[in-house]
């Protein structure tokens, strides 16, 4: 299993933090698709006639899809979106409820016919869970296991019934793992996550459904299998034997030794039987349970096997795993065929009827003939073989040349998935960033915005870095991944307010040149605008409603957490500039936790205005309500000013100088200008050695220094209006005006010493 640090993972964080994390995930423009490898697969079958069948894929983009399918058509239905993290298995049980399982250690269910609506999550495990069984008769019964051995049973039913509410409580009952909202069922809980985030589980439970614990298990846990009735539970593992367990009770039956490796697949037939098993030692093997021992192994594979699915009859195995190939073997005759092989490793396979679908590390997802109410036709085809029963038969056969051909070339449909990002690089401009996917296609995103501002095709990911490089410095005021196949975008407190542009570099129309635009505070704004008009929407006045935020009791706590500084220049800026426009045909999901509920997915557009700080950190809420921002690092950047050796050019300062880091060079410029011109210089800096605000571009009475333009009229002499030329220099390399001292201080002076800046008259000029 893929280990991943996760935001709904804060147990297995690699750092702690200490406030709660909001990410925003960029969605491609057609939302309809799976952006990264489909790890299950569910079907349902119709319970009236002419009723649709519909086929569910559980992706590592962290979310499910419905299919409703037709003869040669599937079309997306419904997303179902709420897990943070991969999706890594999911079944279909009682009454049209779908259950699911993730990487972000939760379980939830859904009712599979809605729009998406995730009716409640339970959080009992504590780790990944990596696999779900469910009984086909006793509709209630869903087994779940984990990593770190945990293996749960469930009464679905139960877990889903109303219970009062109580403070202890673990499972969160919104659409969307949210508390709070207007039609939700009510809570039960069973872990709390304390401000630390970690995860503690209770000792004593007096409300809320109890899973029974299958333990036993030391290792961790891939594969799980129910029969019929929902009686007798396999599970498997790490730890290369496959055990059954009493659903009932928890209780362990026995244990089967014969694999050498990692248990990643199980079977039970109907009666509870017989046990079929595929391995990463690439073989299968069938299990007499009653007789306890293994009564046939099938050397079919020549890679690990990590995908099975049986005939109705139990009398033939369909397997899949990393060497991208599907067999059909019959379990009796030891006979073998190769159905199809694809570009990657198998995940998973769902039979339905005479067709079998594939699910794959590949965001798409195929339907190939299985044959599967009469397998033996596919034999009557020919390029069979009899499967092996050791290990490297099948691998000696292969390395010899005489693989057998695949019966079928191409599938009979498939639902096509968007090619997921592999690649990533932030530019030095820290607001686009450059991906390539497993097409080999490379873009270039604006984050600001959540869009593809470039598609540059499939080109060399190298060489575009190299070509868009700019020498410029901006602090890095996020962080990305691409464990979800798309593009996450981390903001942490304090750093995502680190930085700052001037709006004429943002080309903002209609602000001030000069105005400093915080990039984290603008970004927030952009992906919260939806949520804010709802908010007031729902409010109607500014008093809050019974549940809902209160701005008095955000402020009152971020200044019991920290020195908040109020951000003067945007105060009451609620407008939201064309740079940070999220768009709402391919909205991006937000990721994030409040202080109950444990963590959430949602599209920013589906945001209904009830989410509080019992859902948001409260100094995301403290920014958008209140213009506050916390203490940052020091924006400032010290530097001093001298003539360069040799020039007769000499003006007066007050030693060190301080002054944004955005500050361009054509600013300094203009201050040695203003010294030098001016009969009698106007005091230009404060008492500390900072540069007035003139320096820095805001409307004052150094309007000469703001926009490099000389007043005219009573006061100046003729040869004031005559502007000389001046250069600046750091390491005796010329600067460019539009460079900033950020820049030059990272890419010039190259120490952690005060910057040194000298100057010089051009002559000639």
């Amino acid at each position: 299993m893929h280990r991943v640090g996760s935001t709904g993972n804060a147990n297995n964080s690699t750092r702690p933090r200490k406030e709660k994390r909001l990410t925003y995930v960029l969605n491609d423009s057609d939302d309809t698709k799976h952006c990264a490898g489909i790890n299950c697969l569910a079907l349902l079958t119709p319970t009236i006639p002419d009723g649709s069948d519909y086929l569910f894929t559980g992706s590592r983009d962290g979310r499910l899809k419905r299919w409703a399918l037709a003869e040669d058509v599937a079309t997306c239905s419904a997303t179902f979106e709420s897990h943070v993290d991969w999706v890594n298995d999911a079944v279909l049980v009682g009454d049209n409820t779908l259950v699911s399982c993730s990487s972000d250690t939760t379980l939830k269910t859904w009712n599979a016919l809605s729009t998406g609506t995730c009716v409640r999550t339970h959080r009992q495990h504590t780790d990944y869970v990596t696999c779900l069984a469910a009984a086909g008769k006793n509709g209630n019964i869903v087994a779940s296991g984990g990593l770190g051995g945990e293996v749960f049973m469930w009464d679905i039913e139960a877990a889903l019934a109303p219970v009062s509410k109580c403070n202890d409580a673990t499972v969160d009952e919104s659409s969307n793992g949210i508390h709070g909202s207007a039609n939700s069922l009510p809570s039960t809980n069973l872990r709390n996550i304390s401000s630390s985030n970690s995860i503690s589980l209770h000792t004593t439970q007096t409300q809320g459904y109890i899973p029974i614990a299958a333990k036993g298990h030391k290792e961790s846990v891939y594969a799980l299998a129910m029969n019929e009735g929902g009686t007798i539970l396999a599970s498997g593992g790490t730890e290369k034997v496959v055990r059954l367990w009493d659903t009932r009770s928890g209780s362990k039956k026995l244990k089967l030794k014969g694999h050498t490796d990692n248990i990643r697949a199980l079977l039970l037939d109907s009666t509870g039987r017989f046990c079929l098993s595929g391995s990463s030692d690439s073989m299968i093997r069938l299990w007499d349970i009653g007789q306890q021992r293994c009564v046939h192994s099938y050397a079919v594979h020549t890679d690990s096997v990590w995908a099975l699915a049986s005939t109705p009859t139990f009398s033939h195995v369909y397997s899949g795993g990393r060497d991208f190939s599907l067999y059909l073997t019959d379990l009796q005759t030891r006979e073998s065929s190769l159905l199809c092989t694809g570009e990657h490793p198998i995940l998973q396979l769902a039979l339905d009827n005479d067709s079998i679908w594939v699910a794959s590390t590949d965001s798409s997802v195929h339907r190939w003939p299985a044959e599967g109410c009469n397998p033996q036709k596919i034999f009557q085809r020919g390029n069979s073989f009899l499967a092996g029963n050791l290990s490297f038969s099948r691998a000696r056969v292969s390395l010899e040349g005489s693989t057998p051909v695949p019966i079928y070339k191409e599938p009979t449909l498939t639902i096509r998935g968007t090619p997921g990002i592999v690649q990533h690089e932030v530019l030095n401009n820290k607001r686009h960033v450059l991906t390539k996917d497993t097409s080999g296609s490379v873009k270039l995103w604006e984050i600001t915005k959540g869009v593809v501002v470039e598609d540059y095709g499939k080109v060399s990911f190298k060489e575009k870095k190299e070509e868009l490089f700019e020498m410029v410095s901006v602090p890095a005021w996020f962080t990305v991944d691409t464990r979800l196949g798309s593009l996450s975008v981390h903001l942490d407190t304090p750093q995502c307010f680190s930085a700052e542009m001037y709006s004429v570099d943002l080309n903002i129309i209609g602000k001030p040149e000069d105005d400093k635009v915080n990039l984290g505070r603008e970004t927030l704004k952009g992906l919260l605008t939806h949520w804010l008009r709802k908010r007031k929407q729902r409010n109607g006045s500014p008093a809050p409603a019974n549940g809902e935020l209160s701005v008095k009791d955000v402020a009152s706590r971020s200044l019991i957490h920290s020195r908040a500084e109020v951000d003067v220049s945007s105060e009451n800026d609620a407008m939201v500039y064309p740079p940070f426009e999220f768009s709402v045909v391919s909205s991006p999901s937000i990721v994030t936790e409040g202080t109950h509920g444990g963590p959430w997915r949602k599209k920013i557009t589906d945001l209904d205005g009830t989410e509080d700080e019992k859902d948001f950190p409260w100094w995301c809420l403290d920014c958008i309500l209140n213009n506050r921002l916390p203490p940052r690092e020091n924006t400032k950047c010290s530097f001093y000013l001298h003539p360069c050796e040799g020039s007769p050019v000499q003006i007066l300062t007050q030693g060190k100088l301080s002054a944004p880091r955005i500050l361009r060079i054509h600013k300094v410029i203009n201050y040695v200008v203003e010294k030098m011109v001016l009969d009698k210089p106007l005091d230009n800096l404060h008492a500390d050695g900072n540069f007035a605000s003139g320096l820095a571009g805001s409307q004052s009475q150094l309007q000469a220094v703001g926009d490099g333009s000389f007043r005219s009229g009573s006061g100046f002499k003729p040869w004031q209006k005559l502007r000389p030329s001046i250069e600046v220099l750091c390491n005796n390399q010329v600067l460019s005006p539009d460079m900033s001292l950020a820049t030059v201080r990272a890419y010039i002076w190259k120490k952690s010493d005060d910057l040194v800046l000298n100057y010089r008259v051009v002559q000639g000029r």
